[in-house]
Formats: C-alpha cells, sequence, structure tokens
C-alpha cells in the first residue's frame, strides 16, 4: 500500500488526523476488548465513513484494517482451537494464540496511532493485503 498524498502542512486537516486515529487507536482498543479477535471494525468503519471522500483517512483505515483483521483471523483461531483441543496439551498451547494477536493488536496500533497523530502514516508490520 502506498502512503496517503500529503497536502501542505504536517498532513492530513483536523478530521481527517481524528478519523485516522479512530481507526489505529480503535482497533487496538477493540482487540484489547474482544480478547484479540475483533480489531477490525473501528478500521472499517473509519473506512466506510470517510474513505471515500478522504485519500489519507483511506490510506490509514485500509492499513489498519488489513492489520487488524488478520490478527483477529489468528486470534479466533486460536481460541477455537485451542478450546476444541483443550484436553490435549496442544490445546493449552494454542489458547495462548490470541494472546499473542492481542499483544500484537494492540502494540502495534498504538504506534499506528501515535505516528498519525503526528501526521505520519505507518506501515503495519505483518500485514498481508487482504482489504483493497
Amino acid at each position: 500500500m502506498t502512503e496517503p498524498p500529503r497536502t501542505a502542512g504536517n498532513g492530513a486537516g483536523d478530521d481527517d488526523r481524528i478519523w485516522a486515529l479512530i481507526a489505529h487507536f480503535g482497533g487496538a482498543i477493540a482487540m484489547f476488548v474482544s480478547g484479540g479477535t475483533l480489531g477490525w471494525p473501528p478500521p472499517l468503519v473509519a473506512y466506510l465513513v470517510r474513505g471515500r471522500e478522504s485519500p489519507t483517512v483511506r490510506a490509514h483505515a485500509l492499513a489498519a484494517l488489513n492489520f487488524q483483521l488478520f490478527w483477529s483471523i489468528i486470534g479466533a483461531l486460536g481460541w477455537v482451537l485451542g478450546i476444541c483441543g483443550s484436553i490435549f496439551i496442544i490445546g493449552a498451547i494454542l489458547l495462548g494464540v490470541p494472546v499473542v494477536a492481542t499483544a500484537f493488536g494492540v502494540i502495534f496500533g498504538i504506534i499506528a496511532g501515535v505516528k498519525a497523530a503526528k501526521g505520519e502514516y505507518y506501515r503495519y508490520p505483518v500485514a498481508p493485503t487482504i482489504v483493497k
């Protein structure tokens, strides 16, 4: 994904910056609250509400959406496989997967939100393009 276009000054306007913050910080908060499974709705809302009007919000929301969706899927699979296999040792190990997904979603969502607050774009690590 390419960086969002820059305008004069240090990046986006106030409305665009707020929606970018909703995408990043909202995803981090949702990952924490949901145990690593629902980090994707806040970036999706930002994308649907403001993404068509603003290339800046679109770029931030898509980056957050792809990252949070990927780690939410991993977290959900970890929960399902961990609970289904909980009678075996492998199930206990798999229950650690949602913890890792939650940590990744929260930590990198906060880093991206801080960058967005400064008017900068953040490229998430390990974020395959799921939504274009």
